[in-house]
């Protein structure tokens, strides 16, 4: 499936630029009120705006994706420009920006959310960073709460001479495997003891003996040394730890070779609002399109809160055992299933029953 080249969140429809854009692009580059950090930063004249926006058009007809228009989904008004540029082949640039009234409503993290997640589960796999300054404060919290994290400084081409570089922001990385290493083992169920206890909805309740989990993973990983289980990875940027997890488990039904059930969804619980959860459900998309599944489901207990989260991925309801899950005495939960197709078509029920 091709990178689609619209994207909607809450509130904004995300979808390339036109030429009927110009006049909004323009005016969006020009406003000297968002450029307060870097005055010099600004399109110098209403035609270096516009250049801007043929470089935009042309990056789309070269890669397929781009920087968005962000416009809002009820007034059908352009609140901004966001999404990603393909810098020399090394890295993914994130950029965004606003028109002045939207500052301060959280536009730019709804934005720069949504754009990172599409890189993890889309773009080509490069390294997905935003370049800010220091003194731009809302910029460094808006990285922040999309999942990055510093790794390091980088110089602009437009800096002046006493300018501070700019901090390199990056996304974490994604990685599948068959086999852990004794590190990555070991991070895994820490990862999943810390999740547990945590209260999220990982196969235990609050409070489980580490050697219960620890028996659990081993498990997974004798799922895994067969082929039927891939386990997918989000590592730090900064260090390489892994902040997330989750496991695509292939049935044994031939019938179902083209699905696969996604398994104890795990992020670090000391970074709870960093959009780890949302770039995690994207890789696991993106391993599991690159294998050729072409629908996954997942279960989820009812009560916990987790079918909005997954509804944001693409997820819907597809069944339900009532009571299924016995939490405590008295206390009996649904187990909801939940599903995503992976390619193109819309999911709808069998019209033979």
């Amino acid at each position: 499936m091709p990178s689609p080249n619209v994207v909607e969140t809450a509130r904004l429809i995300l979808r390339p630029p036109t030429e009927a854009d110009r006049d909004a692009w323009v005016r969006l580059h020009r406003d000297a009120r968002t450029y307060w950090h870097a005055p010099h930063a600004m399109s110098q004249s209403d035609a270096d705006a516009a250049a801007f926006l043929e470089r935009t058009l042309a990056h789309w007809e070269e890669h397929g994706f781009g920087f968005w228009m962000a416009q809002d989904r009820e007034t059908g008004e352009v609140v901004g420009v966001c999404g990603l540029k393909d810098t020399e082949g090394v890295f993914l640039n994130l950029y965004y920006r606003l028109v002045f009234a939207g500052l301060g409503h959280g536009l730019g993290r709804e934005m720069s959310r949504a754009s990172a997640a599409h890189a993890l589960e889309f773009l080509p796999a490069l390294p997905v960073r935003a370049l800010v300054k220091e003194v731009n404060t809302p910029s460094l919290r808006t990285a922040l709460g999309t999942g990055f994290e510093r790794v390091g400084t980088r110089v602009l081409h437009d800096d002046l001479p006493d300018e501070p570089p700019s901090t390199v922001f990056e996304a974490p990385r994604v990685e599948a495997v068959t086999a852990f290493d004794a590190a990555t083992r070991e991070q895994v169920l820490d990862l999943w003891v810390r999740t547990n206890d945590a209260g999220g909805s990982v196969g235990f309740l609050p409070g489980a003996a580490r050697e219960r989990v620890d028996a659990a993973l081993t498990e997974h990983e004798t799922s895994m040394s067969s082929g039927s289980t891939v386990a997918v990875l989000l590592r730090s940027s900064a260090d390489d730890r892994v902040v997330g997890t989750s496991f695509l488990v292939q049935g044994s039904n031939p019938l179902l070779d083209h699905t696969r059930t996604v398994y104890r969804v795990m992020t670090d619980p000391d970074r709870r609002g960093q959009n780890l959860g949302r770039l995690l459900m994207a890789a696991t998309h993106r391993v599991a399109r690159e294998a050729g599944v072409e629908i996954l489901t997942l279960g989820v207990r009812s009560g916990s809160g987790l079918s909005r989260f997954y509804a944001g991925s693409g997820y819907t309801e597809s069944g339900r055992v009532l009571g299924a899950i016995r939490v405590a005495p008295g206390d009996e939960r649904d187990d909801i299933i939940l599903t995503r197709r992976l390619d193109d078509r819309t999911l709808t029920p069998d019209a033979r029953g």
